[in-house]
């Protein structure tokens, strides 16, 4: 226990102060995803800038292109969340998809990230180039469910921050592991918290999700 509170206080010392600010910015927009905040897209934007230089520096070029598609969601998730807020009075609406649609858009993704795990075996210097193929085509699709305001949203990313967890303690990202941790308990509490807000908003009148 000493040995390992001594190897965490050892990266804490160790760590970049870029990787530091990104993590604690990464931290803020989940949080604020959460609380439906619109306040989490900008905290998303400075976060995924700073982490791509991290995940470049650790050859995860997956990631690293994965955190530039992020930026670019941040700012579509901005101006999404704005124009639910002014369709549905406040902003405050969430929506679900049936288990058909969802099912469909798994084997698609898989599928996608198959294609882009073959290229970065065989084209490229990527580490845990399959796995990590995998993680970034679903957080591709999640980060849009995000912006799409979909319930199920949540369990996408329980799945891909587990994966994660794996894959950056293999790289001794000990914080980033630490934060998919905590990344995974919160997708499992914003998971259970939309699903209440979607049921008891299905009780006062239905609202199918927008295409």
């Amino acid at each position: 226990m000493n040995e390992l509170l001594s190897k965490l206080i050892n990266d804490w010392q160790l760590m970049h102060s870029v990787e530091l600010v990104a993590t604690l910015l990464a931290l803020v927009y989940v949080i604020l995803a959460l609380k439906q905040s619109i306040w989490c897209w900008p905290a998303a934007l400075l976060s995924t800038l700073l982490f791509t230089h991290v995940m470049w520096d650790s050859a995860l070029l997956s990631d690293a292109l994965l955190h530039l598609y992020y930026a670019g969601m941040a700012l579509y998730g901005w101006w999404r969340w704005q124009q639910l807020k002014q369709q549905t009075a406040g902003g405050q609406s969430v929506f679900e998809w049936v288990w058909q649609r969802h099912l469909l858009l798994i084997s698609l993704t898989a599928m996608v990230g198959l294609g882009l795990g073959y290229i970065m075996a065989n084209y490229t210097h990527a580490d845990f180039a399959w796995l990590d193929a995998q993680t970034t085509a679903f957080s591709i699709v999640a980060t849009w469910l995000v912006a799409k305001k979909l319930v199920s949203n949540w369990l996408y990313w329980v799945v891909i921050d587990a994966v994660c967890i794996f894959v950056y303690a293999q790289k001794h990202l000990y914080f980033l592991t630490a934060l998919f941790m905590l990344y995974t308990i919160i997708a499992l509490v914003g998971y259970f918290a939309w699903r209440s807000h979607y049921q008891l908003q299905q009780n006062r009148v239905a609202d199918p999700a927008p295409l």
